[in-house]
């Protein structure tokens, strides 16, 4: 689409941004720019930036009932975890104001090739794993959504020839009608239930990375999840199936991974940990393959050293090894963190309440963990799921409660001998003590690095 149809289309509109985090500030700046009047909406009353906002004219609405006026405006911009559902942006459309985000109107109006990645776990890896791959390949490659830059302030700048790489949450993709060249679906498992108002609306919003292409579309879909696969069917372009278990158009078999039935590397050769990590290198051969040489996926397949706060290790100290898995915010993230390791863990577990279930990971998770250390919202739910399996099969394990991350490393470093392994990998999301998991995972490496041996 031509971007300077928006650009008529805003000038003069009476614009609201809901949040005043990073991401919207750039789209701020640039909303001025095209001549909207702006008005900028947050829950909290102090932020980073008020000072700037202000003086760029921009008029602020702040505090618990900011969300009360927001019918009077003509184009609103939520931000991701503002669903379109929120009765207020529900009685505003009903009224006729354009609903909207700054990763929609990107995706909408962008020229250059766009690559998007969703799904339960996987996503920031394989995003960033595509972005390595097409980088080697000489490209110029922009990466945005929930990593790297937000990216409408460039939006003038991105060519038909670059490549952009979008990490899309379902927060994002909800009211998306327009979807990705090659758009990727690394798994989907129960998550985020505590936004969305059940798993169906959870799938349903993954969907629209690829609803919306046309039969040049290519999708990428992982055929051993069940939820996934069943997508095939809505599929209006070309499907590449990805699989860990048969022949698929990438596929891993006897220690080696292929991609459309060529060799790329085998296992040991890959610098990632975990076999989680074969999967994600799996689902960036589906989505890359035409775009990059094989030598040059091969390349980054056995190069690539892993993104921060994913099975990152922190330290050793006398024999016993850290390992920063912050990312972990659902227990399937947490099992594939255990299933990295070559031998029982100590597993640092617990934070916000995402409304998931933990029995799942105490069923298959209670054989790879030595002692449990649980703190946060939800220690007495994750406490209860490995009483109940305990109780079932017999099986016991070390379940230690503590009241901070502080007190968790010390407890973890306190009961751990030599050889052990210490993973935080907290199978929650981290609100309840931390802004983010970014957040959350410093903090754990700076406790780490400050204990004396």
């Amino acid at each position: 689409m031509d971007f300077n149809k928006f650009k008529e289309f805003i000038k003069g509109k009476k614009v609201a941004v809901v949040g005043v985090g990073i991401s919207n500030r750039p789209l701020i700046r640039k909303l001025l720019e095209y001549g909207a009047d702006v008005t900028a909406f947050d829950k909290k009353e102090d932020f980073e930036g008020k000072e700037e906002l202000q003086k760029l004219g921009v008029k602020l609405v702040l505090g618990e009932d900011y969300l009360n006026t927001i019918d009077e405006y003509e184009v609103i911009f939520r931000t991701p975890s503002l669903l379109p559902t929120n009765e207020f942006l529900m009685k505003a459309h009903e009224k006729g104001a354009y609903i909207t985000s700054e990763i929609r109107e990107l995706v909408k109006y962008c020229k250059g090739k766009i690559f998007g990645i969703t799904g339960s776990d996987g996503k920031t890896t394989t995003t960033t794993l595509i972005y390595e791959m097409l980088k080697k390949q000489g490209y110029n490659v922009f990466l945005g959504g929930n990593i790297g830059i937000p990216l409408f302030e460039k939006i003038e700048e991105i060519k038909e020839d670059d490549y952009v790489v979008l990490e899309l949450s379902s927060f994002q993709l909800m009211d998306f009608d327009v979807s990705p060249m090659v758009s990727v679906v690394t798994n989907l498992s129960p998550n985020h239930l505590d936004y969305h108002k059940d798993m169906e609306e959870y799938v349903n919003s993954k969907k629209n990375i690829f609803l919306h292409q046309n039969e040049r579309g290519i999708t990428i879909l992982n055929k051993d999840n069940e939820i996934t696969y069943s997508m095939k069917d809505e599929v209006k372009g070309e499907i590449r199936f990805f699989s860990m278990k048969e022949k698929a158009f990438s596929y891993y078999d006897n220690g080696k991974l292929y991609v459309n039935d060529e060799f790329i590397c085998h296992k040991d050769e890959i610098k990632l940990l975990g076999m989680h990590n074969i999967e994600n290198l799996l689902t960036a051969f589906s989505a890359v393959y035409g775009f990059v040489s094989t030598e040059n996926m091969r390349y980054v397949a056995m190069n690539f050293g892993g993104v921060a706060h994913r099975i990152e290790f922190v330290r050793e100290i006398n024999g016993v090894k850290f390992y920063n898995d912050s990312i972990a915010s659902s227990p399937t993230r947490t099992l594939a963190g255990l299933n990295s390791f070559d031998r029982k863990v100590i597993l640092i577990a617990g934070g916000y309440d995402k409304n998931v279930p933990f029995e799942p990971l105490a069923e298959k998770g209670i054989d790879k963990i030595k002692t449990l250390i649980l703190l946060g919202m939800t220690k007495d739910k994750i406490k209860s799921a490995f009483l109940d399996v305990m109780n079932k099969t017999g099986k016991r394990i070390d379940i230690i409660e503590t009241n901070s991350l502080e007190e968790a490393v010390e407890k973890a470093y306190e009961v751990s001998g030599y050889g052990d392994i210490v993973t935080l990998s907290p199978a929650c999301a981290s609100f309840d003590m931390f802004k983010n998991f970014e957040e959350r995972g410093n903090r754990f490496k700076e406790i780490v690095l400050n204990l004396r041996g």
